[in-house]
């Protein structure tokens, strides 16, 4: 009893110290910036009520909404309908539109349809950061399921999305037929690493505890105009290698998501949750699984993939050279080729 709630502290003690050195790092930024650029270039930003046009480009199908038990989310379909549905589930700080060279590539074979997670896009971002647990995400993706009429899905995840997914698989095993992951390790093997003392993976993870603070980083994600989308997606350790696959227009895209109706808090929300409500994943996932990872992913190590095979029984892993974080827009043919392979479809 004793030695567990000494360990709650010390991991608090920890959370809260790493995010107040965050704090500092970024506010230090924000200072710099200000001094080089001026007040007015640096805290200026305008929320974007109006979708771009390359997200209403019909060849990426059409929009809906789907009302759940306690949200409302926005999504994008295209495919035959009586075809078996592929579900896709994106990451921070992206949106539906990050599979819009899987839509397109798939919709002859599937009933594709990517979803707006809640905080994002126009679906509804409900208060609180209890609203954006794993349990509340992955239950989320098991109601989008039946909303559209199907038992099951090839559910498809990058990012936040991916940690979704994975829980999805532990939780409801029968709505997955088969799962892939995109540059997000299992949350058991994550943590495997974290509590073994990988250093390397647990600096490159600052922000997840800096997002625990309040206001600041929502106003870090907004300076410069959405400025963390343009950084995420371009800057050099992080950015797509592959830039031409990454247009003013789809940053446009991205930031819409971001600034619509002030949907940065429930975006960072995922992070603060993911600390106060933790994924619980019990048993080991029996669904078919695919791994695909670009091994230039600045934020999460390729040697967190080692040891999954303790947790996933029926595994792939597929590794794509030269590609970032951002995998499926970075490298989008290579991707498709390691997906069609898996699932068996010329």
């Amino acid at each position: 009893m004793a030695r567990g709630l000494f360990a709650v502290i010390v991991q608090a003690l920890f959370t809260l110290t790493y995010a107040l050195f965050g704090a500092l790092m970024v506010s230090f930024g924000i200072l710099v910036k200000t001094i080089k650029k001026g007040p007015k270039a640096v805290f200026a930003w305008h929320d974007r009520e109006k979708m771009p046009e390359c997200m209403q480009n019909p060849e990426l199908g059409t929009h809906g909404f789907l009302r759940l038990k306690d949200v409302r989310l926005h999504y994008v379909a295209i495919g035959d309908e009586d075809k078996p549905l592929m579900l896709m589930v994106h990451g921070f700080p992206e949106c539906w539109y990050s599979w819009r060279f899987q839509m397109i590539e798939f919709k002859k074979d599937y009933r594709v349809v990517a979803i707006d997670q809640r905080g994002y896009g126009t679906s509804d971002t409900p208060i609180g950061v209890a609203n954006y647990s794993v349990k509340k995400l992955a239950a989320d993706i098991n109601d989008v399921v039946a909303s559209l009429g199907y038992s099951s899905c090839i559910l498809v995840a990058h990012d936040w999305g991916g940690a979704v997914a994975w829980q999805v698989a532990d939780s409801y095993p029968d709505t997955v037929d088969k799962l892939i992951t995109m540059n997000i390790p299992h949350p058991r093997c994550m943590m495997d690493h974290m509590l073994a003392g990988y250093w390397q993976q647990i600096l490159a993870s600052w922000y997840i505890f800096f997002f625990q603070l309040p206001f600041l980083p929502e106003l870090n994600c907004k300076i410069e105009d959405y400025g963390i989308i343009t950084g995420a997606f371009l800057s050099g350790e992080m950015g797509l290698k592959n830039r031409e696959n990454m247009t003013a227009d789809d940053i446009e895209a991205f930031k819409y998501s971001a600034s619509h109706k002030g949907n940065l808090t429930g975006m960072i929300n995922y992070y603060r949750a993911a600390l106060r409500y933790p994924s619980k994943i019990r048993s080991t996932i029996t669904t078919p699984t695919l791994i695909v990872w670009g091994d230039q992913d600045g934020a999460l190590k390729v040697k967190l993939l080692e040891g999954t095979d303790k947790y996933v029984s029926d595994l792939k892993v597929m590794i794509v050279p030269g590609a970032s974080h951002w995998v499926q827009q970075d490298s989008p043919a290579v991707v498709n080729g390691h997906m069609r392979d898996f699932l068996g479809v010329n």
